[in-house]
């Protein structure tokens, strides 16, 4: 029998000194920033909700309007679509119908609370009592 040693070199992973100290992603495209294309978000007034359908995948923002208040409790984006920036787009459009429309938001979606938060020129829109 003949044996064959050999040396296990991990080839997914480029040589550091070749690329920019940049953190390294896997996949096609690696060290190239990901452009993802525009997405189409409807409001669907029927569901309350803002949504958009990636892949086949829905992703959405649900509310509830009590008088002038936009109460947002829900913010879903499928695990397959995570990490590409839906949430963020989905809350921004469903603040900026809110302040379209004259009305203040009640975040009860903890994403949406922590999304005012790293968004501050949101804040204005929060109804009274509401805090992020």
């Amino acid at each position: 029998a003949v044996v064959f040693l050999m040396e296990v070199v991990d080839r997914t992973r480029p040589a550091t000194k070749y690329y920019d100290s940049a953190p390294y992603r896997r996949g096609s495209g690696a060290n190239r920033p990901h452009v993802m294309p525009p997405i189409n978000i409807v409001h669907n007034a029927d569901a309350r909700r803002f949504e958009t359908v990636i892949d086949g995948a829905l992703a959405r923002c649900d509310y509830r309007r009590v008088g002038n208040v936009l109460q947002i409790h829900h913010t879903e984006v499928p695990v397959a679509l995570e990490g590409r920036g839906i949430a963020g787009k989905l809350v921004a459009a469903t603040l900026e119908h809110a302040k379209a429309q004259g009305l203040k938001v009640a975040p009860y979606c903890s994403y949406v609370r922590s999304y005012m938060r790293r968004h501050p020129e949101t804040q204005a829109l929060l109804a009274s009592g509401q805090t992020v």
